[in-house]
Formats: structure tokens, C-alpha cells, sequence
């Protein structure tokens, strides 16, 4: 990292302020040729730059910076001449332009950050939702790392004592020296099995939670996707099967991401692609975190049919004729519905969404190592003849965990990370 890397730390477009960031061994003598000379540290100066702009500059010395290297912040006027003549300026200066999240990636490499706070950095840019602001902002004040720590703790204290007992089989050590380590890793197992099963949680948060609209054709999803949306995301037609690909529309309710869809009428079908929404269908329906079912009520032969015990059902068009379908009568017509439905869904949300505290967890990747984690354990637990087996899965469980904070991993799987951050970050 002997390179001295910059980039606009603001969208693009035309702005009041623009923000540009510098870092690297190169700032500080780019900073001197823009601006004339170095501002005091950490504070805020009016400054010239090289003929471009007037604005305010920050420079923020190694290591006590973002990225633990020479940082420098530039706050120009937003305008799109005002920011390409800057940025052309540094490039002319023999400074490159960073890549998505390198500014990110060298405060993890210089020790500013570990790789769960850099996520959480880069889930509370995209935050959408208050819910998904606190766990990013969790997530980065270092809770999932906190956690960690203390796991890898223990796992220490249990593989300090089935060493002991492989390395000093016949000295003075206890026979039983090894079994003080089973409570120890029973105790942990059951913690890190917990925080796995809660990372589906985390993952909801992050993700949006997934409320699929089912029913035959003509049942009215497509008019009820558009009361909730409170826009026209679909098109609606009396023609039965106008819907033949998942509409997705993203809402919040209840301070949580949503994400409704609309789907293709369950019917058999000879038409081939209606017939390949109905399979999108049902693969989104049993994917869902819930399912709506819709049946139409002035149809006679309308029917739930493949609806689980646990489905929301509406019997829709109560405005034009009760039916006898067991079910809740509804019509997307009447606001008041839409409102009762709207609570009933946040309801729902809420109860699947909050817990006590913020789950540990939160991405996927976290879940596979805590999952691999537990199973390592787990051998270790059910190892009672060879201690110097149960050994290695407590290093391999160790190992698992250290991935989740970036003490060890590879380079492909820190590329893959940094590469969604956005450039400038």
C-alpha cells in the first residue's frame, strides 16, 4: 500500500458540498501543492485550491485517521466542474483513484477496524430502514467483535486443557485434566448454535422481509400489491393471467424492510411462459417469510388451495358480494381494509424482527462460520478417546471464528467483501 489513493466521498451530481478524500504516503505533499501548506491537525481550514475552488481542507496525520494512513479532506462547492477539475487535478499529481471500499480495506489492513465493523460500515451506507440503521450501527461499534473475543476466550482456556493433557500424557498432570474442557465447550457450543439460529433475523433486517401475494387468477393481488404500495406497480386487467413475473415492490412497515411481491395466478397452464410464472410463483411463495392468499369471492369454484395453516387468507371483492370461503372478506377498495391489513402485516413483521437485543450475527457468511464453528465443537464434545482430536476441532473451531473478524482469511474472500462498498468509502 505505497500508493497514494483518492476519490469523491459524495455522490455524484450536482451537490452544495463536495467531499473528497485522500490517502496514502503521497497526501501530504498533494495537500501542500493544492493548498499552499498543512493545516493544524484535525481542524478545519479555508484554503485555495490551486485555482479550482475556495473551500474548507482537513488533514488528518497517520495513524489517527480513518485509514491509519495520511488522510486529507477536501470540501469543495458540489458543481460537476468544480469536482472533475479536482479530482483530474490529484490524478495529475500521480495519485490513483481508488477502488470500491479500498479507504475501508486499509483501515481493516492497518488495524483501524476488524472485517465485521468494516460490514457494518457498509450496511449502515445502505441502510434503508431505522430498524437496519441500529444494527449496522451495533455491528460497527463492535458487538458481533466483542462477542467473538470472549468466544475465543474460552475456546483458549478449553484447548489450553486438552493440550496439557496430549503433551504431558504421563507426567504429573491429571487424568482428568481434559474433562474440565467439556463444560467450557458445552457452554460455548450452545451460545454459538444460539447466535447462528438468530443470524436469520439479522439477515431479514439487512435484507427485507419477504410477504408473498398468492392466489388463482383474477383474485386481486395485483390490485392489493398497488393499495399497499399506494402507487400502480402492476398492471391491472379483468383478463385472467395479465401477471406472469414476480413483481417485487420494497416498503417499510414498522420501521422494518419489506418486500411485497406480486405473482403469477396459480393455475395449470399450456402457455409456456405463463406456465414458467407460476413455477416463479410458488418458488417465491415457499421461500416467503409470509404468504397472502387471496381467493376471489363471487367466484363459486374459488378455492385456498395450497395454503399452510399459518397463511394469511382473504376472501377479496366483498364490495361486490360476500362469498363462503372461510377466510377474512376484503376488498383493496376500501381504506380502511387496506389499513387493517397494513397493521395486521406490521404486526407480523415486528414479532418476527425484534428481539431483545440486536442479533450478533447479521450476514450470511457470519452464519456459515458459526455454523461450522458449532459443528467443529460438536466433534470435540463427542471425542472421547483421542484428546488429541478433540484438540484440533477446538483449532479449527478457533479458526472458523477468527474468519468472522478477519484475523485470518484469505485474499479472494476480503476482494469479494470490499468490493460492494461503494468508491469513496
Amino acid at each position: 500500500m505505497s500508493d497514494t489513493i483518492f476519490a469523491p466521498a459524495t455522490a455524484a451530481g450536482r451537490a452544495a458540498v463536495a467531499v473528497v478524500r485522500i490517502s496514502g504516503p503521497g497526501a501530504a505533499e498533494a495537500l501542500r501543492t493544492l493548498a499552499g501548506d498543512l493545516p493544524p491537525a484535525r481542524q478545519a481550514a479555508v484554503r485555495y485550491l490551486g485555482g479550482i475552488d475556495r473551500g474548507l481542507v482537513l488533514w488528518f496525520p497517520a495513524p489517527a485517521s480513518y485509514t491509519g494512513e495520511d488522510v486529507a479532506e477536501l470540501q469543495v462547492h458540489g458543481g460537476t466542474a468544480v469536482v472533475s477539475a479536482l479530482l483530474a487535478a490529484l490524478s495529475g499529481l500521480g495519485l490513483r483513484l481508488a477502488e470500491p471500499g479500498e479507504f475501508t480495506r486499509r483501515a481493516f489492513e492497518h488495524g483501524k477496524l476488524d472485517l465485521a465493523q468494516a460490514e457494518g460500515v457498509a450496511d449502515l451506507i445502505d441502510a434503508e430502514t431505522d430498524a437496519q440503521r441500529r444494527q449496522a450501527l451495533e455491528q460497527l461499534g463492535g458487538r458481533l467483535s466483542g462477542v467473538q473475543a470472549r468466544w475465543r476466550e474460552a475456546l483458549t482456556e478449553a484447548l489450553a486443557l486438552l493440550e496439557a493433557a496430549v503433551d504431558f500424557p504421563d507426567e504429573e498432570v491429571p487424568a482428568e485434566v481434559a474433562a474440565h474442557a467439556r463444560p467450557v465447550l458445552e457452554l460455548l457450543l450452545g451460545e454459538i448454535e444460539a447466535a447462528a439460529a438468530d443470524a436469520e433475523r439479522g439477515l431479514k433486517v439487512r435484507e427485507g422481509f419477504r410477504i408473498a401475494l398468492l392466489g388463482s387468477p383474477n383474485a386481486g393481488k395485483s390490485t392489493l400489491l398497488n393499495a399497499l404500495a399506494g402507487r400502480e406497480a402492476a398492471i391491472v386487467t379483468p383478463t385472467p393471467g395479465t401477471t406472469r413475473d414476480i413483481i417485487e415492490v420494497p416498503m417499510v412497515l414498522g420501521g422494518y424492510k419489506v418486500i411485497v411481491a406480486d405473482t403469477a395466478g396459480l393455475r395449470e397452464s399450456a402457455d409456456e411462459i405463463e406456465a414458467e410464472g407460476v413455477r416463479r410463483a410458488r418458488a417465491w411463495g415457499e421461500a416467503a417469510d409470509m404468504r397472502v392468499w387471496l381467493a376471489d369471492g363471487t367466484d363459486p369454484e374459488a378455492s385456498f388451495e395450497g395454503a399452510g395453516p399459518d397463511d394469511l387468507r382473504l376472501v377479496t371483492k366483498r364490495d361486490l358480494g360476500e362469498g363462503a370461503l372461510p377466510g377474512v372478506a376484503f376488498t383493496a377498495r376500501s381504506p380502511n381494509d387496506v389499513a387493517w391489513l397494513e397493521a395486521t402485516l406490521t404486526e407480523k413483521v415486528v414479532g418476527a424482527l425484534t428481539g431483545a437485543e440486536p442479533p450478533a450475527a447479521t450476514r450470511l457468511r457470519h452464519r456459515e462460520l458459526l455454523s461450522e464453528a458449532a459443528a467443529r465443537l460438536r466433534a470435540a464434545i463427542d471425542q472421547r478417546e483421542h484428546v488429541e482430536l478433540a484438540a484440533e476441532d477446538v483449532r479449527l473451531a478457533a479458526r472458523a471464528l477468527d474468519r468472522i473478524t478477519g484475523r485470518i482469511d484469505p485474499e479472494d474472500v476480503l476482494g469479494r467483501i470490499f468490493a460492494t462498498f461503494c468508491i469513496g468509502k
